[in-house]
């Protein structure tokens, strides 16, 4: 390649939420822009027709792995994040909530803006970019988590939630509906539940379908299985230099680009794992806030599997109803698609408990008392057309600190309030409710019954914003403290907790920073 092929105006690090609207928005204004992915292209042939395809399904490149979920244990947090191009669109359950107003008054970024106000008309943008409609049509999870509304005296609290799906005609294509058909072609769901495996019927509205392709019609470039290792400063002090290697080759091919700007939009765990690493050589003049203010969105995930053969909780799409339990707090129905069932096998029955000892023991009391039941559910049931997967959040705050430890591997530390737990009494409470209405049995993800260590796919912050670099390592304008055309745009900027899906929140806020960047003279 030539010098200047190497060169360009900003490169974004990550093709998530916060990295696609910065290609869009970057290249409608006149920028060269380069994408750099570490995960892989998809199509719609290519995701896992079920979990059990673990190849296709996880991201787990020591095996061989190079599928759309990453799982990462941390000692404190089980973390769920997805992984290539479309980054967090192609395994999240598409549902497009806007935060209560506690999220705009909380946290380090509250008194910068009237947060509010200001991303009111970002998040209309997010909302129409993301193709985001109401779910049309419950099905038998949702209408048990209705049932539930209804014995809680909280009916009005019971909602269709904004989903970012094509819902059309079922199976039936048509021409791009959404962007005067500058767009890719559609097919309207089939509500096959398949949406966190990968959706192989062109209804899901991943990234690669709006801000990306709209993008790249623009001249965006995206370099797929790549991943940034450093990033320096030029001698001119007014560029920098990016460094990547194959994220999926054996044979690991290193390269370099230039560039005036750089955007870090890898997610928590890409962007503040590589921050991180730089800060200790490349970067030093990152703030000392730099990993603190990680939050989870105080969220439990307990799996509810009936032994009513009746019923098939994996129709309909990912997340289709949502319940407002109190003024903090909510509850979604999540589901896979029929066959999926390889999560059955990481979950054991929920035992609640101070210690592993006195939940290994109510565990198994649990199971002598109905030895029947849980045969079933392990041996005879289909899991995924059984289990209804309870997604429980609250806006209530708890922070951890990430940091890099002698290995150089980051590492969960407690920074602020109680440290994160599964064992949320409303969760509990809501969760037997739930069970007693669709005749089932609770399990939940073994590490939460083992060890007390609860799991969650909405890992936040790590590089909040403040007023400067001593409470903050981002400004309001989402621009690194220390560093001229730096950028952090990607849930790690997220400095509240805004208790619902926060992909919608990224997508807002991503649109705000890109409004602040002027056209290319």
């Amino acid at each position: 390649m030539s010098k200047s092929k190497n060169q360009y105006d900003y490169i974004i690090i990550g093709s998530g939420f916060g990295g696609s609207v910065s290609a869009l928005r970057l290249s409608e204004k006149g920028y060269k822009v380069l994408v750099i992915e570490k995960g892989k292209w998809f199509k719609a042939k290519d995701f896992a027709k079920t979990n059990w395809n673990l190849k296709k399904w996880l991201w787990m490149p020591t095996l061989r792995f190079f599928g759309i979920m990453k799982m990462s244990i941390f000692r404190h947090i089980v973390v769920i994040s997805g992984s290539g191009v479309g980054g967090g669109s192609l395994v999240y359950a598409n549902t497009l909530p806007v935060p209560k107003k506690a999220f705009y008054q909380s946290g380090s970024w509250a008194a910068l803006a009237n947060w509010e106000t200001v991303l009111k008309p970002h998040y209309k943008t997010a909302l129409k970019m993301l193709g985001a409609t109401p779910n049309p049509r419950l099905f038998d999870g949702d209408i048990a988590l209705k049932k539930l509304s209804k014995k809680l005296g909280r009916s009005e609290q019971f909602e269709h939630p904004n989903v970012a799906v094509f819902f059309g005609k079922e199976n039936q294509k048509v021409k791009d509906p959404y962007f005067n058909g500058k767009g890719p072609d559609r097919t309207g769901c089939t509500f096959c539940g398949g949406c966190m495996t990968g959706c192989r019927y062109n209804a899901k509205n991943t990234l690669d379908k709006n801000y990306l392709y709209l993008a790249q019609q623009l001249g965006a470039e995206i370099l797929a299985e790549q991943e940034v290792y450093d990033v320096k400063q030029t001698n001119t002090k007014d560029g920098y230099t990016v460094f990547l290697i194959s994220s999926t080759k054996v044979l690991k091919k290193k390269r370099k680009f230039t560039t005036k700007g750089v955007i870090f939009s890898g997610g928590v765990l890409g962007t503040v794992k590589l921050l991180l690493k730089l800060k200790q050589k490349s970067l030093p003049k990152l703030s000392v806030k730099l990993g603190d203010d990680i939050r989870t969105n105080n969220e439990t995930l307990i799996s509810v599997s009936t032994l009513d053969k009746s019923k098939d909780i994996s129709k309909g799409v990912a997340i289709g109803s949502l319940l407002h339990t109190d003024a903090n707090s909510h509850l979604e129905i999540v589901r896979y698609s029929a066959g999926s069932g390889f999560w059955k096998w990481l979950h054991l029955p929920l035992a609640i408990g101070n210690n592993t000892f006195i939940r290994l023991l109510k565990m198994f009391v649990g199971v002598l008392k109905s030895p029947i039941s849980y045969f079933k559910i392990y041996f005879l049931n289909s899991w995924s057309k059984r289990t209804a997967v309870l997604l429980f959040m609250q806006s209530i705050n708890s922070t951890l600190r990430f940091k890099r430890n002698s290995l150089g591997k980051m590492v969960s530390t407690i920074s602020k309030g109680k440290k994160p737990t599964p064992n949320i009494p409303e969760s509990i409470e809501l969760t037997k409710k739930y069970a007693k209405i669709i005749n089932g049995k609770v399990t939940s993800f073994a590490l939460e019954s083992l060890a007390g260590i609860p799991s969650t796919a909405h890992i936040l912050g790590g590089a909040v914003m403040g007023k400067d670099a001593q409470t903050g390592v981002i400004n309001k304008n989402n621009e690194v403290f220390n560093y001229q055309n730096m950028y952090v745009i990607d849930g790690s900027m997220i400095s509240a907790n805004p208790g619902v899906n926060p992909s919608l929140s990224i997508t807002a806020i991503a649109e705000h920073a890109m409004m602040q960047i002027p056209l290319k003279v």
